[in-house]
Formats: C-alpha cells, sequence, structure tokens
C-alpha cells in the first residue's frame, strides 16, 4: 500500500529547504571525504596515546558504541526515566523454527501491533530498516534475515518529523550539554502528474540514489503517477545513502531541550557520549522538551549534521573535527576513572563482523 505524506511547513526553519541539492560533503568521494577524518583521529590517537581511548566513553556498552555494539544495549542500560521517552521495542532472534510466532508473542508481550519497524540489532546507516504491515511480511523478512541474530521489532511512530541529538558529558560535570541537532528530512518527490514515482526519483540527483546499492528499496508505489504538487514520500529511513538529507538545526536547541535529553542520558548507565535518533510532532513541541526516542547510538555516531548541504566544505569538517576532539576528551577523562578502551584488534573484529552482516539484510524501504 503506497504511503506519503505532505511537505510540513513547521519542520522547515530556513526558508531556502525545497532544495534537494547534493552538498559538497556528500559530493566527494567517500575515501577523499574520510583522509582528513582519519588524519586528525591519528593526531589525537597520539596526543592522547590511544587510537581507540572514545571506546571508553561509554563503558556498559560494547566498544563505548564506536562500533560493534547492538541497539538493545542502550536499553538495557535505561533507567525508568529514559525508557518512558523511548517507543515500545522489543527483539527476538532470527532464522531459527517458529520466529515469526516468537516475534508475534513479544508484540503482544509488549503491546506492539502493525505496523511496526523492524530492523537488526547490530546495524547502521538504515541499513535492513523495514515498515512492516502484517504478519506475512513480517515472515518474510525474518526469513530472509541472518541465522541466529537480533531483530528489533518497535512501535512505528507515526510523529511526522525526525531529529538526531548529539550529547556529550565529562564524567565531573553535573550536567551534559547538546553540542549538535540535525532534522532528517526523508526522501521524496514532488509530482507534476505527468510523470511516475520511478521516473521522478530518477530525475533527481539525491533521490535517485535509493535502491543503487542493492540494499534499500521504495516504500512507496513506483507505478503511480502524483498529482501536481503532491509531496510523496518514497523511503522509511531518512539515511541520505537513499536520497534524505540532513539539515544543521543546532542553532535552534534550546534549554528546555537540552535539560530533557541530559536528564535521559544521566538515567542511563555509564552513558557519556551518544547520538538521540527521535521523532516528534512539531518543531515547537521538540524545543519544548516533547518528543519520542526511536534509537540511541554511542560514541561512533557520526556528527551528520556536517551533512547539511548548505554548508561550506569548511565549516562541515569544522563540526567533524570539533566532536572528535570533544570525543577523546571525553575518552581521557574515562581512563583517567579506571575505564580502558578496547584493544584496536578487538575493534577491528566488531566492525568486520558488522561489515560482514551489514551485506547479508534485507533491503531497507
Amino acid at each position: 500500500m503506497a504511503r506519503h505524506v505532505l511537505a510540513i511547513p513547521f519542520l522547515r526553519p530556513r526558508a531556502n529547504l525545497a532544495s534537494q541539492a547534493v552538498g559538497t560533503l556528500e559530493s566527494l568521494p567517500k575515501w577523499l571525504n574520510l583522509v582528513p577524518i582519519v588524519v586528525q583521529w591519528l593526531c589525537l590517537s597520539l596526543r592522547y596515546r590511544s587510537i581507540t581511548l572514545p571506546s571508553s566513553a561509554n563503558p556498559a556498552v560494547t566498544t563505548g558504541g564506536m562500533v560493534g555494539e547492538g541497539k538493545m544495549e542502550y536499553l538495557n542500560i535505561m533507567g525508568p526515566h529514559a525508557l518512558s521517552a523511548t517507543a515500545s521495542t522489543t527483539s527476538i532472534t532470527a532464522g531459527i523454527q517458529g520466529a515469526c510466532s516468537e516475534a508475534t508473542n513479544a508484540m503482544k508481550r509488549h503491546g506492539l501491533d502493525f505496523p511496526v519497524v523492524v530492523k537488526p540489532d547490530l546495524g547502521w546507516c538504515g541499513y535492513g530498516v523495514r515498515r512492516i504491515d502484517n504478519p506475512a511480511e513480517l515472515e518474510r523478512y525474518l526469513d530472509a534475515f541472518p541465522r541466529h541474530e537480533r531483530v528489533v521489532i518497535q512501535r512505528w511512530v507515526d510523529e511526522p518529523g525526525e531529529a538526531g541529538i548529539f550529547y556529550m558529558r565529562r564524567p565531573e560535570q553535573q550536567a551534559g550539554e547538546v553540542i549538535g541537532m540535525l532534522l532528517r528530512h526523508f526522501p521524496r518527490v514532488v509530482g507534476d502528474g505527468r510523470h511516475t514515482v520511478k521516473e521522478l526519483i530518477a530525475a533527481d540527483a539525491r533521490t535517485r540514489r535509493l535502491g543503487r546499492d542493492g540494499a534499500s528499496e521504495a516504500c512507496c508505489d513506483l507505478g503511480r503517477t502524483p498529482h501536481f504538487g503532491e509531496s510523496v514520500r518514497i523511503a522509511t529511513v531518512g539515511s541520505t545513502r537513499v536520497g534524505g538529507r540532513y539539515e544543521d538545526a543546532s542553532a535552534w536547541v534550546t534549554p528546555k531541550l537540552a535539560t530533557a535529553i541530559d536528564a535521559i542520558a544521566r538515567d542511563m548507565k555509564d552513558f557519556h557520549v551518544g547520538r538521540f535518533d527521535i521523532k516528534f510532532t512539531t518543531l515547537e513541541s521538540l524545543l519544548a522538551g516533547a518528543f519520542t526516542i526511536i534509537e540511541v547510538n554511542g560514541a561512533g555516531s557520526e556528527a551528520v549534521h556536517a551533512w547539511d548541504p548548505a554548508l561550506t566544505l569548511r565549516q562541515a569538517y569544522c563540526i567533524i573535527f570539533d566532536k572528535q576532539r570533544r570525543l577523546f576528551a571525553v575518552g581521557e577523562a574515562m581512563r583517567k576513572l579506571g575505564h580502558r578502551p578496547v584493544g584496536w584488534v578487538s575493534l577491528a573484529r566488531h566492525h568486520l563482523r558488522q561489515q560482514r552482516l551489514i551485506s547479508r539484510y534485507p533491503p531497507s524501504n
């Protein structure tokens, strides 16, 4: 069944967001993009005498959340306040006999009903994330999932806005701070009354990314011809790899929002660095501190607000470099408290395992 949404003006702080142009940072080849980031990481590693120091920032999570941790790990370290702000979530093991029955029973125990979002417990960049509308779709997803790996099942949060909020707190600080915020604009096309969704996707430099990696597909009817001016959302996930667009909204963070995020982060065991991915109803409600958490990422979460196409290359790298410097500083503070960073061999193994699994996940939609 096709799902589409209209453009929502109140989610757009800047007036020029109608453009779907690809930014300078996004246009660079991946290897070239990484060169200055790796160079600074190595410099910081020499300064602090550890290439994996940030892994000590969140000692209750695998590798501190740099790579290889499960999404459920963050829920497991949440206290009652943090859990109350998080969408109902459960998980099951895929690829075993009766997995679909186990999934539906787990959904009942947690008060979940279709539609739901399913995603890998060990995931990255929206790979394997799908909206599921009925038991048949759920069974097909579980059958295609790598055997004996965990699948997360979460309530579909039907709120139009999505944001990523970056948080850091040194262990000696009484309160942490929000160091950045992005608004995630889902990939969409606008109808002209003549072309199909598939044709509109192919005609746009951003949305044509959808499906090109073989790990994503549209969540709507590609053969439909939307009427003139109709905005059609083409993917459940908002990653740039499928045509989503990130907007730096750091300047919009209010004291109420920062306080709300800090209260949640402090209700998580030994959590000092990460990004909260959240859904919200209106920009006003978000800034007032009203939102629903759908995912938490740790020390490895990218400063993706730097991918705002409105930013210059210099502005983008300034954001990334600042985040890295802060990350190492928090890692050093935690090391002084006795939390040792993971070894680089172990970190490499976690990375390789995660990459192998990503290539085997069902396509996102």
